[in-house]
């Protein structure tokens, strides 16, 4: 037994001595407030972030499938910046609770939820990040499937040895592993060093970006032809096509709205967190979908068909010249071979951004005892590689609707969590009852559930359940399929609206307060500040005027406890 207990000790990852097991539970150094040492993104890296994520496959493709849809160029771009327009504020607002005490999406979660019902949506939300990691890591095998072709056209010819009903091809299964294996290494770095990735992405991706445009311009004669081609659906199919679409580019943010507080942890000050995201988002996004509105449309000028895929179109560029035969020449092949790198970087990019971190993060909350945010990740690797993501990418429709599903039950989750912060709690928290099981704990609620914000989730979820089986195939009624198509703002609007009405009548400790954003338990995590600033010394990680501010800002925060 003695050997058995030495194995299960090294597969223990670091967390303070004298735990108990129900403390072991809820508690180990990822779970932690961030220290003084790691909270290193300043206002420019959130900018660079999100100039980086918006530059990905994904953001072209739900935008290329308006097209192909049959919006116009001008009316996708509409909807587009709607979208992102609506969906920033939700991610400054939820991002909040992160960057004022620097704690993760599973610990924010626990305030709401409860100690222990918070972990249905830590499961939940981690479940969907390996999902989301093995689908991004398929659109990333496309990327190195092209590059492969403008160095090797050979690659083409690989035999295929899968049966059909695998759903992929040999050739394309090792393209997906090549993206999947060189993503390994990312994973290992922690949170606050990987800034450096998103600040290398957002320099190359939209370079790419933008070669990509003005060669397709080039291609289609010019951007006239482009433009001129109108809409092929009228009425109201075309008012409740913009509609979803619309709600396509919020469904695509769901994810990173409920876990903003992941990275807002890391802000070196909470105003870091705000401004920069609020226009970061519908800026960059908005502009990247106008170069994937112009690239999808140029291909039904170029070839006589829309390819939704920018890869597919990108790929068509290395098919011979149908008039005289011959293949691409050599500035062709560089061209492409560039363009296909970057946008491998900025797959490999956004899935450790919005998935792997996210996955680590979640993981970390179910089983903090042996699963850190490092393990979590790569956890959600093999998950992805599991579970043959290159199904839900067969066609935009299957797409688009996997999307929508997947913003129901985010959406009531963020309602829930917003609310509870902004409106219930009004900014004060007690940290130190986030990692304790004791019945007079803000956060144990009932037996360590709140049943509050469970009856208001699954409201969330119930108003749109009737819509869901209409979109997989079922006959129901038109009214169903509406509130589905709109399913972010209903289930996140019916979530607030109950969750608020039950605190109204069954109020919770510490709610209903004047809004002030202080931690009432003063919580102090002495062991890693001190822990802190001996590594700091050694890394440099964070400038002196960042630490003054940072210091500044914590005393502020003391002062405002002591009033109270």
């Amino acid at each position: 037994m003695s050997a058995i207990r030495r194995f299960i000790r090294k597969l223990e990852v670091d967390h303070p001595e004298g735990l108990s097991h129900t403390e072991l539970f809820l508690n180990n150094d990822d779970l932690r407030p961030v220290p003084l040492q790691n909270r290193t993104w300043k206002h420019w890296n959130f900018i660079a972030f999100w100039v980086a994520d918006c530059f990905n496959i994904n953001t072209w493709m739900i935008v290329s499938s308006m097209v192909t849809g049959g919006l116009s160029w001008w009316q996708a771009w509409i909807c587009v910046w709607l979208g992102y327009g609506f969906v920033a504020p939700f991610i400054v607002l939820n991002a909040r609770p992160g960057a004022i005490h620097h704690i993760t999406f599973p610990v924010v979660a626990r305030t709401s939820f409860g100690l222990w019902g918070s972990l249905w949506c830590t499961f939940n939300r981690g479940a969907m990040a390996c999902i989301w990691y093995g689908v991004q890591a398929s659109i990333g095998g496309s990327c190195v499937l092209v590059l492969l072709r403008s160095m090797w056209p050979s690659v083409y010819n690989i035999p295929n040895h899968l049966p059909e009903s695998a759903g992929i091809t040999t050739r394309d299964f090792m393209c997906f592993f090549l993206f999947w294996f060189i993503s390994l290494p990312a994973i290992w770095f922690p949170i606050h060093k990987i800034r450096h990735l998103f600040t290398a992405k957002a320099i190359f991706a939209p370079t790419a970006g933008i070669v990509f445009f003005i060669w397709a311009i080039v291609k289609a004669k010019g951007v006239g032809p482009i433009v001129r081609q109108p809409s092929t659906i009228h009425g109201s199919e075309l008012g409740w096509k913009m509609v979803v679409s619309l709600m396509s580019c919020i469904s695509n943010m769901a994810t990173l709205v409920v876990n903003a507080p992941d990275f807002a942890s890391r802000a070196s000050t909470p105003s870091a967190a705000v401004l920069p995201q609020l226009f970061s988002v519908p800026i960059g996004f908005s502009l990247v979908s106008f170069l994937g509105i112009i690239v999808s449309s140029s291909s039904s000028v170029i070839y006589g068909e829309a390819v939704w895929s920018p890869i597919d179109l990108l790929d068509k560029f290395l098919d011979p010249d149908p008039t005289t035969g011959k293949g691409p020449n050599g500035a062709t092949r560089f061209g492409v071979w560039f363009i296909a790198a970057s946008f491998i970087l900025a797959q490999l990019g956004t899935n450790i951004s919005a998935n792997s971190v996210s996955a680590g993060c979640d993981l970390t909350a179910l089983f903090p005892r042996f699963i850190n945010i490092r393990r979590g990740g790569y956890i959600a690797a093999i998950v992805g590689l599991a579970m043959c993501p290159w199904n839900l990418l067969k066609d935009s429709n299957s797409f688009t609707s996997y999307l929508s599903a997947y913003s129901v039950f985010l959406s009531s989750i963020a309602g829930v969590m917003i609310t509870e912060y902004w409106l219930i709690r009004r900014g004060h928290y007690r940290v130190s009852d986030l990692y304790t099981a004791r019945r007079d704990g803000w956060y144990f609620y009932f037996y360590g559930i709140n049943l509050r914000a469970y009856a208001a989730y699954l409201s969330g979820i119930l108003i749109n359940v009737v819509g869901f089986a209409g979109a997989v195939a079922r006959d129901v009624p038109l009214p169903a399929k509406r509130i589905y198509q709109m399913s972010f703002f209903t289930g996140f609007g019916v979530s607030a609206l109950i969750y608020i009405s039950l605190n109204y009548f069954f109020p919770t400790p510490g709610s209903w307060q004047k809004f002030d954003e202080v931690d009432e338990s003063e919580f102090v995590d002495t062991e890693r500040e001190k822990a802190g600033k001996s590594g700091s010394e050694e890394e440099g990680s964070v400038d002196g005027d960042e630490k003054i501010k940072d210091k500044a800002h914590d005393s502020q925060e003391k002062v405002e406890i002591k009033a109270v």
